[in-house]
């Protein structure tokens, strides 16, 4: 089993549950841009940063049994639960794992709505440019969205919390 398997396992497990491939997907970004050892490469897409090798890892790691993904039919969409399974547990128990304590962060972004993630990880995807071009951004490339102002003031506000909990040791 690769290490960066192992970690996602780590997420699972400090989350018990993920509601939405778009909220799985913001949340492991979001950890990597604020310095948990994430490696997956992002690119931008529709809803944000997304990851293709995370969402290989993940389809792999359901294959092998250690995660379950259910789908539920949501109105006119389908939703997507994830979830450690014992045989996953199983294994995690067993694995020597250096990594920083995920689970309060985890929490705190699991309990995060998916479009505020979204915002979130897209500031985050940009943060070498200036405040107000990070904006223009948002406002173009999100229009759909409707972001607000203030939400973007939130979502600069989240990330200086998360970079105070942040890794052990990184501040």
């Amino acid at each position: 089993m690769l290490q960066e398997h192992a970690k996602l396992m780590k997420v699972f497990s400090a989350s018990k549950e993920i509601i939405g491939r778009k909220k799985l997907q913001k949340m492991i970004y979001i950890a990597k841009k604020t310095n948990f050892p994430f490696y997956e490469k992002y690119d931008f897409h529709f809803y944000g940063p997304y990851s293709e090798e995370l969402t290989l890892r993940v389809e792999e790691l359901c294959n092998l049994g250690f995660v379950e993904e259910l789908k539920e039919k949501k109105g006119g969409y389908f939703q997507y639960r994830y979830f450690l399974t014992e045989s996953g547990e199983q294994f995690l128990s067993h694995y020597e794992l250096d990594m920083p304590p995920l689970k309060p962060f985890m929490e705190d972004l699991n309990s995060q709505t998916s479009r505020f993630l979204e915002l979130v990880s897209t500031v985050l995807f940009f943060d070498d440019l200036e405040k107000e071009e990070v904006k223009e951004k948002v406002f173009t490339l999100k229009s759909k969205q409707r972001y607000t102002d203030e939400e973007v003031e939130d979502a600069y506000h989240y990330i200086e919390k998360l970079k105070l909990k942040g890794v052990p040791g990184t501040n």
